[in-house]
């Protein structure tokens, strides 16, 4: 692969150099650590990868701590500076993604919650057999589930989810 030097194998040593090494996925990892065009190019392509994809998941979590102890620290470093500014889009896109999720996980727990309680005042607690059917609920909308909640016996609840 270009851009990848083997020394003598007694060495056990290879040199990357980042500048040179091929655009590909299994790349990208390096190229993030290159400077100026190689890293812009890098993030670009980081940015652009589908937000469900583990690779992008992990490098913008490991972006986001380096950022909060690099931004605590009074004196920057050019490096440090031009990597910032490089990686600004991809932080505040994971960002924002990390908000959005947080927002679903706390609608979606609402929500657990609700359907919990009305079969908890329904028949007197939560047993085994109906926290079995509380996800099947939360996958119909609010509207329906609640007078299901409220109107049908234990047993046709348990039937029918």
């Amino acid at each position: 692969m270009s851009g990848v030097y083997f020394l003598p194998d007694s060495f056990r040593t290879a040199i990357l150099a980042i500048n040179e090494l091929p655009v590909t996925d299994e790349t990208l990892w390096f190229r993030l650590l290159g400077r100026g065009a190689v890293q812009m190019q890098a993030v670009r392509e980081l940015v652009a990868l589908p937000s469900e994809n583990l690779v992008r998941r992990n490098v913008l979590e490991i972006i986001y701590r380096w950022r909060i102890s690099v931004m605590a620290q009074q004196e920057l470093t050019e490096d440090e500076q031009e990597l910032i500014m490089n990686l600004t889009e991809a932080y505040q896109e994971a960002r924002a993604a990390a908000v959005q999720e947080g927002v679903e996980q706390g609608v979606q727990q609402e929500r657990r919650q609700v359907v919990e309680n009305l079969l908890r005042y329904r028949f007197g607690s939560v047993d085994e057999e109906l926290s079995k059917i509380v996800d099947r609920l939360l996958q119909i909308p609010p509207e329906e589930f609640t007078p299901l909640c409220l109107q049908l016996s234990r047993e046709e609840l348990l039937s029918r989810f």
